[in-house]
């Protein structure tokens, strides 16, 4: 491993068992963080482990629920004692329940709130006295949905995560004289077990012409805008989000556009 920017640092990642949060945890260890893995499925998670030890790396597996206080805070305990410290904690896990508002069901919503945006106030909260003498970072995975764009279907993911985007700005500005930086990546379409759920790969492709560049992302492409905010670099960067969707979110309409071998044009020229 070359790329040491977060050396010698402890990151907790939720939701790392598999998709975008295996891709952070792959990323960090890969840039010499010392790596926890914490997530619902055991079984998941110790792949992501095992991936990280077999690249040279450090990592250990908390299996970990969200939506229980009292296994979050097990989370950080694990990483203060197997580590010593607490640098970077990331909270990407998610739930996505959908459903209509006409047929609003308050059990989904309570799932969405408890996984997306409650224990973000959890994991914050216990991650702070950790960070509070050398300072940190703590990260969110937002999403475009909701902040950005919405579709039919998604109301409860995007109330939480547009809540989740304010609770990121507020804390920035209340944790920024103790050195804690608060920020968040907005995915678009990033190729995971999730995608392929939604649609099979013609329909993956057929998503994909919508995107100016193309494409779904990887995992990965989370994981490098999530190592700058990690990083030293982004020491002077508080209370922001960051869009990495390919373009997707750009247009007004695809009913304006058309893609070409030689890039997007207007419709008529």
């Amino acid at each position: 491993m070359t790329d040491q920017r977060l050396g010698g640092k402890a990151a907790l990642i939720t939701g790392s068992g598999q998709g975008i949060g295996r891709g952070i945890a792959a990323v960090f260890a890969a840039a010499g963080a010392k790596v926890v893995v914490a997530t619902r499925t055991a079984s998941s998670g110790q792949v992501t482990v095992d991936a990280i030890r077999e690249a040279g790396g450090e990592a250990i597996l908390v299996e970990t629920d969200v939506q229980d206080p009292d296994q979050c805070k097990a989370s950080v305990d694990a990483t203060i004692e197997t580590y010593g410290r607490l640098d970077i904690m990331v909270h990407n896990a998610a739930s996505f329940a959908g459903g209509m508002i006409e047929n609003f069901d308050p059990a989904d919503l309570q799932d969405s709130l408890s996984t997306n945006l409650v224990a973000a106030f959890h994991l914050s909260k216990m991650s702070i006295p950790h960070m509070k003498e050398q300072g940190g970072r703590l990260l969110f995975t937002s999403s475009v949905t909701g902040p950005r764009v919405v579709m039919p279907g998604a109301g409860y993911y995007a109330a939480t995560k547009s809540g989740l985007n304010g609770f990121i700005r507020t804390a920035g500005m209340e944790l920024a004289p103790l050195k804690i930086t608060v920020n968040g990546v907005e995915p678009g379409f990033i190729k995971t077990p999730a995608i392929d759920l939604i649609a099979d790969a013609d329909g993956q492709q057929e998503m994909a012409k919508y995107i100016p560049a193309g494409y779904f992302g990887e995992p990965e492409d989370i994981g490098h805008a999530m190592l700058y905010l990690a990083s030293d670099e982004a020491r002077y960067v508080t209370g922001q989000t960051i869009c990495v969707d390919g373009g997707s979110t750009l247009p007004e309409s695809p009913l304006f556009y058309e893609e070409s071998a030689d890039g997007v044009t207007a419709l008529g020229d």
